[in-house]
């Protein structure tokens, strides 16, 4: 009952013990109260507990019963870190039991094993258990059994066994009411659907877990140990290291097991390298290497020497000492038969690469590109820039190039079994570093045009096609309808100074809700391979007579592609981080220049453009000849406003965040029909002036605007228009780009709402401040409002990159709509709408403030 319904099994204990008991029967209570004690409570207790029921089961002369608590005894002492006395504990309970009960403590004798990382001596122990099990036709037990030796299975890498076992167990499971048991087989199935590789059904599955365990009361540190993982592997490092950090403050606060810490410590270590934060990942490795060895752990504690060898490489350190004990942790965890052990032998290799040892770097790179042929995605990737490395020390282009296309080829199958845009955005910063490596030899092959092919090839891949369109899942409409409604609350208490707390939590709940819900969508559209053609883009080029400029950063410079007359063409420019600072410089000046009385400040920005542009276009900036210009910029330069470079300024420009994306952009065909749509939201200073306006341009356009502004009916509206205009209030979130919103009656239009659409409206424009914002993720992609609209049919999309001044909009918007209803493109309507407006300082900031994305 203790694992059925763990709370009411304590308070039965509880009650037995005040009713003057049997030594029997006192042994079982006190062994369900260590068990829940050891479990979900205190160590210290569940020791105390465990041991006065081992003593009273000695009292009641039962060598089964003494048997069965030293059983649970020898794993609360693994728990506690005591492992010599818990296998000693469990070695007793063997020698004490016979048949049944002998089965059931070989069985703990397993999972203590497993525990300990010894799977081997696991796997024989749950071996000669099952039988036993099946024989006496214990359901439960024989279930635990299969479960166990299927999460064994799983560390050791053998999935399609554990599948086996999974399948079995869970027959049985669905025979009886133990629902903790059943909780952990389905939190076991989403480990087994990580190391297969599919991360959509993983989070599904845990999310279920999670569920099951909340409605039992229990507390969730194993779930929480895996939960980790398969953040980390989708790209979610900050929110895995934050996942760790909660849970072990949850069980050092229950004095909690002591081997569960070390596991979330380890962790945390692995989740801060990966989020760029050396000192913490540093400090929680070294936690959990101490604790392991305290516990004699020795599989965990090679694992948590790797995190802290990886964590100190990512802080630059690189020696002869280092290098030995990385060379000696592959070898161990190759013993163990670990997965992780190419990834061991990988980074021994690039040690050795930093230290100019070729030849122990070509031995080591040699052993981890042995994994590029088998198993899941991520470590078929360790396997493949080993090999790129490999060939790149013996000298070969081609091999390196080679590599990096088979890797980038296995990376772009499993991006596209992902569902949310999200996810396949965050998953590209497993290929950065074959990514890099292809840029590096390309360039140092001379061809600018096969630089121009690998800048291609890992740049804005999660718009190359549109996520997967969530289904008509009531819960989830239902999740977004109150969300909405709450955000409007809240907005509106905070307009009126009221508390907004509990609101605000709410909202939180709501949006963890929603974002959980479409991450476990997996994906429905075979990737392309993005086989980009430099000829086809050249083609087109020449029959617009456009140039076309993409910027690649190698080694934190920026090379410029020159695109246009039939070639490609390089320059090089300065130094990213320098660009960086002077386009927060220039946000900076352009936020002062939203508001009247800043215009000493207008030379100020002007110089800063001519810096943005010596960084940024070098020499090429001379090349450009006298007709449009795309200007194709890495996801760390978003925040540009690129109509405020001087040889940029007076011409025909657009923005694309890859040249594919333009050229998919261009050939877009507008859907019949022409309607147009205007959406007026609410709180505007100008109240959407230039709507009524644009209205009566447009005969026929339809126009939602006060109650009809809802989101339900925009969206309906938006779905397959040939032009939309939405004046509303902009919200960009950093820390959650797809809720960034834009304001309508109800509430916020969120980007999760775009994502229903059939089809986005082919051109569009958002006439409000920030709407072009983005959030830079995994290798160089961008989340946010016009992100969205991209991959959905939406061919054009004109937005501001900056806050801007709501009067000076209106007349910029007129003049752009009067371009457009003449027949012009996108950018060039806009180009022409700031020639239209006055000179002063506060126009000029708002023009260079907008552009135009895309290729419409």
């Amino acid at each position: 009952m203790v694992f059925a319904a763990p709370n009411d099994a304590l308070a039965r204990a509880e009650g037995v013990l005040g009713a003057d008991p049997s030594p029997l029967h006192a042994s079982v209570a006190h062994q369900v109260i260590g068990i829940w004690q050891r479990d979900w409570g205190d160590m210290r207790i569940a020791l105390h507990h465990l041991r006065r029921a081992r003593d009273l089961a000695a009292r009641a002369d039962s060598a089964d019963r003494e048997a069965d608590v030293l059983a649970a005894l020898g794993v609360a002492l693994v728990h506690a870190g005591r492992t010599q006395q818990g296998l000693a504990a469990l070695e007793r309970g063997v020698e004490r039991g016979s048949g049944h009960t002998r089965a059931r403590v070989l069985f703990r004798r397993a999972y203590a094993r497993w525990v300990l990382g010894q799977h081997r001596e696991a796997l024989e122990d749950v071996r000669r258990a099952i039988p036993v099990l099946r024989q006496a036709d214990d359901v439960i037990w024989t279930a635990r059994a299969l479960t166990l030796r299927a999460t064994v299975h799983v560390a050791m890498g053998a999935v399609d066994r554990a599948e086996a076992d999974f399948t079995a167990a869970e027959a049985l499971w669905d025979t009886t009411g133990q629902e903790l048991d059943k909780a952990d087989a389905v939190e076991s199935r989403g480990l087994a659907a990580f190391r297969s590789g599919d991360i959509p059904k993983a989070l599904r599955l845990l999310d279920e877990a999670e569920e099951r365990y909340a409605k039992l009361g229990t507390p969730t540190f194993m779930l929480n140990i895996r939960r980790c993982e398969v953040l980390m592997a989708a790209g979610l490092a900050p929110e895995a290291l934050a996942e760790a950090d909660a849970a072990i403050a949850v069980l050092d606060g229950i004095g909690g097991q002591s081997t569960r810490k070390a596991e979330l410590l380890l962790a945390a270590a692995r989740a801060a390298r990966l989020a760029g934060d050396a000192h913490t990942a540093i400090a929680r490795a070294d936690m959990a290497v101490r604790l392991f060895a305290g516990q004699r752990r020795s599989w965990w504690e090679t694992h948590a020497r790797l995190v802290l060898i990886e964590a100190r490489v990512t802080a630059k350190r690189s020696s002869g000492r280092l290098m030995a004990d990385t060379a000696a942790v592959a070898e161990r965890l190759a013993s163990f038969g670990a997965p992780a052990a190419p990834e061991a032998s990988l980074l021994a290799g690039r040690i050795a690469l930093n230290l100019g040892w070729s030849t122990e770097a070509e031995r080591h790179l040699g052993v981890a590109a042995r994994s590029r042929h088998n198993g899941p995605p991520l470590a078929r990737m360790t396997g493949w820039a080993a090999q790129a490395l490999r060939a790149r020390v013996v000298g070969s282009s081609r091999g390196v190039l080679e590599a990096c296309r088979r890797g980038l080829d296995v990376l772009d199958a499993h991006r596209m079994t992902l569902g949310a845009s999200e996810l396949r955005a965050r998953a590209t910063a497993q290929g950065a570093e074959l990514a890099a490596l292809a840029q590096q030899a390309s360039l140092d092959s001379g061809s600018p045009r096969r630089l121009l092919v690998w800048s291609e090839r890992w740049r804005a891949t999660a718009l190359s096609t549109p996520p997967t369109r969530p289904p008509a899942d009531p819960e989830l409409l239902s999740d977004l309808t109150a969300f909405r409604e709450i955000a409007a609350r809240a907005e509106e208490a905070r307009r009126d100074a009221r508390p907004v707390p509990v609101l605000e939590r709410e909202q939180r709940r709501l949006e963890r809700e929603i974002r959980s819900r479409t991450l476990h969508l997996r994906g429905d559209t075979p990737g392309d391979g993005h086989r980009f053609d430099p000829g086809r883009l050249l083609d087109r080029l020449g029959e617009e007579a456009t140039r076309l400029v993409e910027l690649a950063v190698l080694d934190g410079r920026v090379q410029v592609l020159l695109c246009g007359q039939g070639r490609v063409r390089r320059f090089e420019a300065g130094l990213l981080a320098e660009a960086e600072t002077e386009a927060e410089h220039v946000q900076a000046g352009l936020r002062r220049l939203a508001h009247p009385g800043a215009e000493a400040r207008l030379p100020v920005v002007e110089a800063a453009g001519r810096r943005l542009e010596e960084l940024l276009l070098g020499p090429a900036a001379a090349h450009l000849g006298d007709g449009p210009v795309v200007v194709v910029p890495p996801a760390r330069l978003h925040r540009v406003p690129w109509a405020l470079l001087p040889s940029l300024r007076e011409r025909v420009l657009s923005v694309s965040p890859s040249a594919s994306g333009w050229l998919r952009a261009r050939e877009t065909e507008p859907p019949p029909g022409g309607r147009q749509v205007l959406v007026r939201g609410p709180g505007l200073a100008t109240g959407g002036a230039e709507v009524p306006h644009l209205a009566g341009r447009y005969s026929g356009a339809v126009v939602l605007e006060h109650a009809d502004a809802c989101v339900a009916r925009v969206l309906e509206e938006l779905d397959g228009a040939a032009l939309a205009h939405i004046a509303a209030h902009g919200t960009f979130r950093p820390d959650s780009p797809l809720f960034s919103s834009l304001r309508m009656t109800d509430g916020p239009l969120i980007v999760h709402d775009f994502e229903r659409l059939d089809r986005s409206p082919y051109r569009i424009i958002l006439s409000c401040s920030d709407t072009a914002r983005f959030a830079s993720v995994g290798a160089d992609e961008l989340l946010g409002l016009v992100t969205a609209l991209l991959p959905l049919g939406t061919a054009g999309v004109v937005a501001s990159a900056a806050p801007v001044n709501d009067a000076a909009v209106v007349p910029l918007m007129l003049a752009l709509h009067k371009g457009l209803a003449a027949g012009l493109p996108l950018a060039e309507a806009l180009r022409d709408a700031r020639a239209a407006l006055p000179a002063d300082a506060l126009h000029l900031a708002t023009s260079w403030a907008f552009t135009a994305f895309g290729g419409a």
